[in-house]
C-alpha cells in the first residue's frame, strides 16, 4: 500500500539562492561576490541554478518549502528576469506553500519601479534593503554604491509597489561614527516605519580592504560599540520592535521566518557558489567559485565542496550556539529530550551568568540579556566546554 504524504505532515524547508553579482565590493564585505558588469554570465548562471533546482527537487518529496530567500551579492542588481525565472523553477520542482515567505535583498541604487512591479507580480512578498547608515560620507568610506536619499527613495518605491514587509539593514561601529550619530541614524530610519530592522556591528574580516587599514579608519572602540548596541536595543524596544535575535528586531509577526531556520535548527537547501545547506542530517556547502559551479552543473560534475554528517553531540553544541542567539533561548526539557544530555551542569553556568546580569530564566527557558548578547561568544564557549564533559543520560541509567 502506497504511503501518501499530505501537506499537513510535510517537513518545512527553506530555500536559499545565492546571487553572486554586485555593482561594487564594499570595503568590509567578505561574502562571495563578483563586482562589476558581468551580464554575459547572467544567462548561464540562471540556467545552472535552475538545472540544480530541478535535480534537487525530487530529493525532498516529504518537504514543503515555506521560505525562499534570494541573497548575495545584490539580487536587485541581478535584475527581475533572472530572479523570476529562478523562482519559477523552485515552484515547479518543489512543493511551495501558498503563504511562503519570499525575500530578496536589495541595494538602494538598483531599486527601480519596473523591478519591483515585476517581483511583486511574481509573488515576492518581503524585501531586505541595505541602508547601513544615513551619513553619505560614511557610506562613501565604506564603498557603498548609494547615498541616504537614494535609500529613502528606494524604501518609498517598495511601499508604492505593495511591499508591506520591509526589512532594513543598519550597521554600527562605522568609521567616525559616534553613539550620538548612531542614535540619530536609528531615529531617521525608524521614521520610515519598516517592519523589521537588522543592526549589525561592523566586523573587520581578514582579506577585506578594510582589514589592511583598520588602524587608521577611525573605528569606534569596543566600549563605544557596546553602548551603540545597547542604545539600539533600547530605542527599538521603545519604538515597538521586539528583539528576537542578537541583531534582529521586528514588529509583531514580522520576524524573518527564513533566518529563524538557521537559528532553530530547521532544514534548508542553498543553491549557487558558496551556498550552505543543512538537509537530511548533513551539512554541506557548494564550491566557492562561480565558473566552477556553472561548469559543474552543465557537465554533471561535482559542485558540493564539503559534506559533513553532524553527530548528536555536535548538534547539541549547535543548539546552544544558535538558540542562545535568540530571545527564546534554550530549555532543559527540549535539550534533554533531543540530545539525551544533562542540562543541569549548563543550568549552573547559566545561573552564574544570571547573577552577573547576562542571562535570565523566563517561562522555563534561559535566554541572554542584551548585555549577555554582547559577550555571547564567551558564554556559549564556556557552555560548550561543560557540554563536552557531560555524560549522556542513557549511559547514566545503565
Amino acid at each position: 500500500m502506497a504511503i501518501i504524504t499530505t501537506n499537513k505532515n510535510k517537513t518545512p524547508l527553506g530555500i536559499y539562492i545565492h546571487i553572486p553579482f554586485c555593482k561594487s565590493k564594499c570595503e568590509y564585505c567578505d561574502f562571495y561576490s563578483i563586482p562589476g558588469k558581468h551580464e554575459d554570465l547572467y544567462a548561464d548562471y540562471t540556467e545552472a541554478v535552475c538545472r540544480h533546482i530541478k535535480e534537487t527537487g525530487p530529493l525532498a518529496p516529504k518537504h514543503r518549502v515555506d521560505t525562499i530567500y534570494f541573497g548575495g551579492g545584490t539580487p536587485s542588481y541581478f535584475g527581475a528576469e533572472g530572479l523570476a525565472t529562478i523562482l519559477t523553477a523552485v515552484r515547479k520542482h518543489f512543493d511551495v506553500a501558498p503563504d511562503a515567505e519570499i525575500t530578496f535583498e536589495a541595494n538602494p541604487d538598483s531599486v527601480t519601479d519596473q523591478l519591483l512591479r515585476r517581483l511583486r507580480a511574481e509573488g515576492f512578498n518581503r524585501a531586505s534593503l541595505g541602508i547601513q547608515c544615513d551619513d553619505d560620507e560614511i557610506l562613501a568610506a565604506l564603498g557603498r554604491p548609494h547615498n541616504y536619499k537614494q535609500a529613502v527613495t528606494a524604501f518609498q518605491k517598495l511601499r508604492k509597489a505593495g511591499f508591506d514587509n520591509i526589512s532594513v539593514d543598519l550597521m554600527y561601529g562605522l568609521p567616525r561614527q559616534s553613539q550620538f550619530t548612531w542614535r540619530d541614524t536609528l531615529q531617521n530610519v525608524l521614521s520610515l516605519h519598516p517592519e523589521h530592522v537588522s543592526c549589525y556591528g561592523l566586523k573587520v574580516e581578514e582579506g577585506t580592504p578594510l582589514y589592511s587599514y583598520q588602524n587608521t579608519a577611525f573605528l569606534p572602540g569596543d566600549d563605544t560599540q557596546v553602548d551603540m548596541y545597547l542604545a539600539a536595543c533600547e530605542i527599538l524596544k521603545d519604538s515597538g520592535y521586539r528583539q528576537y535575535e542578537i541583531s534582529n528586531f521586528a514588529r509583531r509577526g514580522k520576524y524573518s521566518r527564513h533566518n529563524m531556520k538557521y537559528w532553530t535548527g530547521g532544514e534548508y537547501i542553498g543553491f549557487g557558489p558558496n551556498a550552505a545547506s543543512d538537509f537530511a542530517g548533513k551539512y554541506f556547502t557548494m564550491v566557492g567559485d562561480l565558473q566552477e559551479y556553472i561548469d559543474g552543473i552543465f557537465s554533471g560534475g561535482q559542485v558540493i565542496a564539503d559534506v559533513m554528517e553532524i553527530p548528536v553531540r555536535e548538534r547539541a553544541g549547535d543548539y546552544l550556539m544558535l538558540r542562545l542567539r535568540t530571545v527564546d533561548g534554550v530549555s532543559a526539557q527540549e535539550y534533554e529530550r533531543q540530545y539525551l544530555l544533562p542540562f543541569a551542569p549548563l543550568e549552573e553556568e547559566l545561573q552564574r551568568c544570571a547573577d552577573r546580569g547576562h542571562a535570565v530564566l523566563e517561562n522555563g527557558r534561559w535566554h541572554l540579556t542584551p548585555k549577555g548578547m554582547m559577550i555571547s561568544n564567551s558564554i556559549i564557549s564556556e557552555l560548550q566546554l561543560i557540554q563536552e564533559r557531560s555524560i549522556p543520560l542513557n549511559k547514566r541509567r545503565m
